[in-house]
């Protein structure tokens, strides 16, 4: 059985989503979609506590599904900006699960990451699926994989 980690940047699809579709991601159909036919060796949805009950609530309903869910605190600077990206994070755990998996799954839009989907195709020899909003996903990421997912109406709540 293909053996596949997943990596879900919980903000970039959050905001893209809500941007192109002004809906939510269903992270139950991604599910059903990305395991169908495969083992799952980890699944991590990286995101931002603000520490608010719906939050929280939606970071359990992460971790039934079966995310391991890491978080970060929100962090507002004296300039009103606010911090909180997991990029570098992301990063390190998907080389560190790479060799566990035939399949890395990365959801997100964020170019920065073409540079990981790049190593882990060409160095590590492995699949790369990028699952993200077409219209708001950095054309270096969509080469960079060695397949783009669109989400599109059939990964949206309702």
């Amino acid at each position: 059985m293909v053996k596949v980690a997943i990596f879900v940047d919980v903000q970039n699809v959050y905001y893209t989503v809500r941007e192109a579709y002004r809906r939510n991601f269903d992270y139950n159909k991604f599910w059903s979609e990305v395991a169908a036919d495969r083992e799952v060796v980890k699944a991590f949805a990286y995101a931002i506590d603000r520490g608010d009950k719906k939050q929280r609530e939606f970071q359990n309903i992460l971790r039934a599904i079966g995310f391991e869910v890491k978080l970060k605190p929100f962090i507002q600077r004296s300039d009103g900006s606010a911090k909180g990206d997991w990029d570098v994070g992301i990063t390190l755990d998907a080389m560190e699960y790479a060799e566990l998996a035939d399949v890395i799954v990365l959801v997100s839009g964020d170019g920065d990451f073409d540079l990981l989907a790049d190593k882990l195709r060409h160095v590590h020899g492995k699949t790369v699926e990028v699952y993200g909003v077409p219209q708001l996903t950095a054309n270096s990421l969509i080469h960079a994989a060695s397949k783009f997912v669109p989400i599109d109406e059939a990964l949206l709540l309702g």
